[in-house]
């Protein structure tokens, strides 16, 4: 009793609660290749509690201390097993009207059987691994009494390793944190609406005791359109290795090592095996240390939005295989252009949230496609995934059906530029996003924030994110989405120096009314680099009309959409725009009548059924850009 009354007292009074649960933190460098892998989904039902104190976390009940060491049975504050069931994964803000507002904790449990695989032909053990494909924002796991790991970053996927933690019997417990804070990536103050809630696939994927880490395929970037680039990456050099049965080269593979001998060796010599079989590709990539690369001389049907032709690909290496669909393209800027594939290309877009009127950021696949077909229908050959990453399946719909992309994280606004801490943590979502989607041959941007003010400490932030991007990808260009200085109405962020592509918000016609300053802008500027038009736009309520001279209405929607394109048809440098929004989304700061509680900027209504006048405004523009590119041709 004593014992218990002392923990009790101990609970109640710790203030500093959550640095034990610090550490071990998962990261970019935890993430491990898990496309082609069997994973066993814990999606379903869970039960769960709302915990606004964080009481779990305070009182330690992943524990379950439910006697102390006199046989003494304890009261606690939780009944796993009693508690009301959601289904994940979900937003909870969606799920029931009371927690349409929830900011908070919630804690999720349930508990599913494991039946160990045994031991692989090497004789080693497998290894499991949870995934939590995105929590937002901070997710703590615990299984079986253990304290597994913690993952900062709403929107990019966790990965633990469970292998000793596990039992033929699991329960496990997870508490998902959607606090805003302000030393977050994002920060407290954002733009849309904050949804709560595991919303992302939670699986568990077991592999050998040595596994492929990372795996990397694409096209070499030198303009012959004849080369691919293969990269592996294994997870524990040193361990022994045994290669796969030989193959036949493929003629034209490329490596250092390419008449080293081969036998069982440790994985610092082993060799990798890479199959393309309808490019003919059946290939060793010699591995040193963990690492592999390889170039072999190909000529691939060349992926684009007009032909989005996939390859499947296979890689195996010692007890481990996985495998993916990909396609092959170069994406390069030259002067002022952007290259498709040698080509100049338009980038003909459109600015999309991630959200559902009945899932929040938990849409179905049917919505996600829905989404990319609307886009199509408008005629656009690119969409902006704002302002964080959307879920991985986005990207690979995007492959299959022709639509090039922009992802971005979320350094929106005010980030706390001169705290180290927070840099740290928009890197690794920074990486994550990159490391998650890098075989995707829809992405050809990746965004490093969106409207920051010019400076010196954001300057500074920005660049090195900026100079992470180009490090851990040479393969695609690096832009932000960067405001006007209204000051010298001119495109003149510094940050443009350290950009591949210049991305611009303007909102002349709505925050910024004398359209009169939108060319002038133009010819204030002269970038040596090409110029996206990130955002432009203008509220209208569904359904609600008026004249020219009412803002929210149809009519004027379709006026500043008209008047836009008027102006950048016009302007050379301008090789893309991606107006705001495709459709209307929840945002807390819009409370006027016209808005509520909704940022009526969308092309569409929230539930995307109803197509507002700017929506053709916009899709007879597009038209015309691509009968002008037909002409050139």
């Amino acid at each position: 009793m004593k014992e218990y009354q002392q923990k009790n007292v101990s609970d109640i009074n710790l203030e500093d609660y959550l640095s034990e649960y610090e550490t071990p933190r998962a990261a970019a460098d935890d993430m491990l290749f898990d496309c082609g892998r069997r994973k066993e989904s814990l999606n379903g039902s869970w039960h769960y509690a709302v915990d606004q104190y964080d009481t779990c976390i305070r009182q330690h009940w992943f524990e379950e201390r439910y006697q102390d060491k006199n046989g003494f049975t304890l009261p606690v504050d939780y009944s796993f097993d009693e508690w009301p069931v959601m289904e994940l994964p979900c937003c909870w803000n969606t799920e029931k009207e009371m927690f349409l507002l929830y900011e908070g904790s919630m804690v999720f449990t349930r508990t599913f059987r494991y039946a160990a695989a045994g031991t692989g032909p090497s004789g080693a053990k497998e290894r499991v691994f949870l995934k939590l494909g995105a929590v937002n924002y901070i997710s703590r796991v615990f299984l079986n009494k253990q304290y597994i790991g913690m993952h900062r970053g709403g929107s990019t996927p966790a990965y633990f390793e469970v292998t000793g933690a596990l039992q033929a019997e699991n329960r496990i417990l997870i508490q998902a944190d959607s606090t805003r804070r302000p030393e977050q990536v994002p920060t407290e103050n954002t733009d849309w609406f904050n949804y709560g809630g595991i919303y992302r696939d939670i699986e568990l994927i077991r592999v050998p005791q040595t596994y492929i880490k990372r795996f990397q395929i694409a096209l070499v970037p030198d303009g012959t359109f004849s080369k691919i680039k293969a990269r592996v990456q294994l997870s524990d050099a040193g361990n022994t290795l045994t290669a796969e049965t030989p193959c036949a080269e493929t003629p034209g593979a490329k490596s250092p090592r390419a008449e080293s001998p081969r036998a069982e060796s440790p994985v610092s010599d082993a060799d990798a095996e890479l199959r393309i079989p309808e490019l003919g590709i059946c290939a060793k990539i010699p591995v040193t240390d963990g690492c592999g690369e390889l170039v072999i001389d190909t000529k691939p049907e060349l992926w684009s939005p007009e032909n989005p032709r996939l390859y499947d690909v296979f890689l195996s290496c010692g007890e481990d295989a996985v495998s993916d669909t990909v396609g092959f393209r170069e994406i390069r800027v030259q002067g002022r252009d952007i290259l498709l594939n040698g080509r100049p290309v338009y980038l003909r877009g459109i600015s999309c949230h991630e959200e559902s009127v009945a899932r929040g950021k938990a849409p179905t696949d049917e919505e996600r496609l829905e989404t990319i077909r609307l886009a199509k229908e408008m005629n656009c050959n690119f969409m902006r995934l704002a302002h964080y990453p959307h879920d991985e399946r986005m990207a690979r719909l995007a492959d299959r059906e022709g639509l090039l992309l922009w992802e971005e994280i979320p350094v929106y606004w005010a980030i706390r530029f001169s705290r180290e801490e927070t840099y740290e943590d928009a890197e690794n979502q920074l990486k994550e996003l990159i490391f998650r989607d890098w075989n995707r041959a829809s992405v050809i941007i990746w965004s490093v924030g969106n409207e920051n003010a010019d400076s010196d400490e954001r300057l500074a932030f920005m660049k090195r994110l900026a100079d992470c991007a180009h490090a851990a990808d040479e393969t695609r260009m690096v832009s932000a989405a960067c405001l006007v200085s209204m000051h010298k109405l001119a495109i003149a962020d510094r940050l443009a120096e350290y950009l591949d592509i210049i991305g611009l918000n303007e909102y002349f016609g709505w925050y910024s009314p004398d359209f009169a300053q939108l060319p002038q802008l133009f010819a204030n500027s002269d970038p040596e680099k090409p110029v996206i038009i990130t955002e432009f736009g203008a509220d209208a309520m569904p359904g609600h009309h008026g004249t020219l001279q009412d803002k929210g209405t149809e009519e004027y929607q379709a006026y500043v959409y008209e008047r836009q394109a008027e102006t950048l048809r016009g302007i050379d440098y301008v090789k893309g725009t991606t107006p705001w929004i495709l459709f209307d989304f929840r945002c807390p700061r819009r409370t006027s009548a016209i808005q509520g509680y909704y940022n009526r900027k969308g092309l569409l209504s929230p539930d995307k059924t109803y197509r507002k006048p700017a929506f053709y405004v916009l899709q007879n523009y597009y038209q015309t850009l691509i009968g002008r590119e037909d002409a050139q041709k």
